[in-house]
């Protein structure tokens, strides 16, 4: 008997191809990276923070993809809440990261990295107005 999963891509390729963009699977991980409590936002680098600057938000900012025929590889790079435990909210990315792809896309999503560019003093700084509110290093 055929997997109905695999009947179904079969299906799919005698009537032709859907191919899914790394644009399109960018915004979804960062999406679902965004949605995980302790993450205050995305990095974007230089490139990310001047687009920004220009009115260009972009739900894919501080996402890196690379998307194969079968197979998504997703690099997310995060700031996070002062005082959340890094390692559980980093899981907790992953976990919603792949999850969301996967479901989405039907793509394999084989890793995903975080990689924590910040922490966020947010809460600190409506205490404290004349502190800094953000530092990325």
């Amino acid at each position: 008997m055929v997997n109905p999963t695999e009947q179904e891509k079969n299906s799919d390729s005698d009537v032709g191809v859907v191919k899914i963009s790394e644009d399109v699977v960018s915004v979804i991980a960062g999406i679902a990276a965004g949605e995980v409590p302790g993450v205050t936002g995305m990095s974007g680098g230089i490139v990310g923070d001047m687009a920004e600057i220009l009115g260009k938000k972009s739900l894919s900012k501080g996402v890196k993809v690379e998307v194969g025929e079968k197979e998504a590889a997703i690099d997310l790079y995060v700031v996070l809440d002062y005082g959340v435990r890094i390692p559980e909210v980093a899981q907790r990315i992953q976990e919603n990261v792949k999850r969301s792809v996967e479901i989405m896309t039907g793509l394999e999503v084989v890793e995903v990295n975080i990689h924590v560019q910040g922490v966020s003093f947010g809460q600190a700084a409506k205490e404290n107005p004349g502190s800094k509110s953000d530092s990325t290093k």
